[in-house]
């Protein structure tokens, strides 16, 4: 067996790969190794502004023996490929998210990586922050009694009055509920455990938006998923059900809200796009809130590639699995066909709960990995 820190090669140099370099250089159970990209220049100076040794392609990345786990930043059209291309040369897989486009290339992936006997993770890591791993402790250790309902909201006006190239967001495979949606619901089944039907509905405001800043400013470009999406989740376990909106054409800016009802009291959890922020306690009686201020790392994106690193030299289970990656994605695509069929649609994947983050796990101290 391997030991010490675990070897990383990040494949895809562009803006994502900031944050992750910046966090993943800094932990001490990890070693980054490689960074590669279609432009090796890019590749190159994202090498050398963070101090990684290697830089180039993707092939010579591949054939690095000393890269256990790559990090694939690439864009999602391009996740199942280079994750099985990574699978192939015997290496585990952290996919940044969606896991993949499609409930069959997902499929695929995951039976890739069984028969290889590799793992693959998946982002959003943001639910190993502090903020949303404080409160699924609190719901865990069980403050609000037997957790039952949720209300969770992402609504704005949408990303084109400031994003330079955002109609990739409004096409097939976007929108608001494939792009916000995977930190909502793996929050959600983070808490609840695993979907198993859901209905919806969508709209569309408009049939075209246009670029509001940048060099394509004015540019109109079309609409072709709905920007509003209103979806009732059931839950596969004791009776839980949840509301989740998503919009993109909301006047009404309103980010991060996710409420978790139970028997005995209602948290309201901070945004499920961040790794802060504290949780509000309302116990059933009582005539004030507390706060349950956030306790764990909040370092940002990387937590989940360093929890996948010591699951594998140790043999625990990683949290941020493909497994789940893979269910919350087809609770989506599940949504998607219920706006189309105005019925529920049974969600077929089943998921493992992940255990929360002990409170004192800490990125930055380094692990007896052996």
């Amino acid at each position: 067996m391997t030991r010490g820190p675990v070897g990383i090669g990040v494949i895809g140099a562009g803006v994502i790969s900031d944050q992750y370099l910046g966090n993943l250089t800094t932990f001490p159970d990890l070693a980054v190794r490689f960074v590669a990209d279609l432009d090796v220049p890019r590749a190159e100076a994202q090498a050398a502004r963070f101090g990684v040794p290697g830089s180039g392609s993707v092939e010579e990345l591949l054939a690095d023996d000393g890269v256990e786990i790559v990090v694939n930043l690439t864009i999602p059209a391009a996740h199942a490929d280079v994750a099985h291309q990574a699978l192939d040369a015997g290496k585990h897989v952290w996919n940044e998210k969606p896991l993949t486009t499609d409930r069959e290339s997902a499929t695929e992936l995951l039976a890739h990586a069984d028969r290889a006997g590799l793992r693959v993770a998946c982002a959003p890591d943001t639910v190993l922050g502090a903020g949303i791993q404080t409160a699924l402790r609190a719901i865990r250790e069980g403050v609000i009694g037997a957790p039952l309902t949720a209300t969770t909201m992402f609504l704005s006006p949408g990303p084109e009055s400031w994003h330079p190239n955002p109609a990739f967001l409004f096409a097939r495979g976007g929108g608001p509920l494939l792009d916000m949606g995977p930190y909502y619901l793996t929050t959600l089944v983070s808490a609840f455990g695993s979907v198993d039907a859901v209905a919806a509905s969508g709209s569309v405001s408009t049939p075209t938006r246009t670029i509001g800043s940048g060099p394509n400013a004015g540019t109109e470009f079309p609409v072709e998923v709905p920007t509003h999406v209103g979806a009732l989740l059931r839950f596969a376990e004791g009776g839980a059900s949840a509301q989740s909106t998503f919009s993109f054409q909301s006047a009404l800016v309103r980010q991060g809200f996710v409420e978790i009802g139970g028997t005995e009291g209602v948290l309201v959890l901070p945004d499920p796009n961040r790794f802060e922020g504290a949780t509000t306690l309302w116990r059933r009686g009582a005539e004030a809130p507390e706060t349950l201020d956030a306790v764990g790392p909040t370092s940002g994106r990387g937590l989940g590639v360093l929890d996948l690193a010591r699951a594998i030299r140790t043999g625990g289970a990683e949290r941020a699995s493909g497994a789940l990656a893979a269910h919350v994605l087809d609770v989506m695509l599940s949504i998607a066909e219920a706006t189309e069929t105005d019925r529920f649609v049974p969600v077929a994947s089943r998921a493992p709960r992940p255990e929360p983050l002990p409170a004192d796990w800490d990125p930055a101290t380094a692990t007896d990995l052996g």
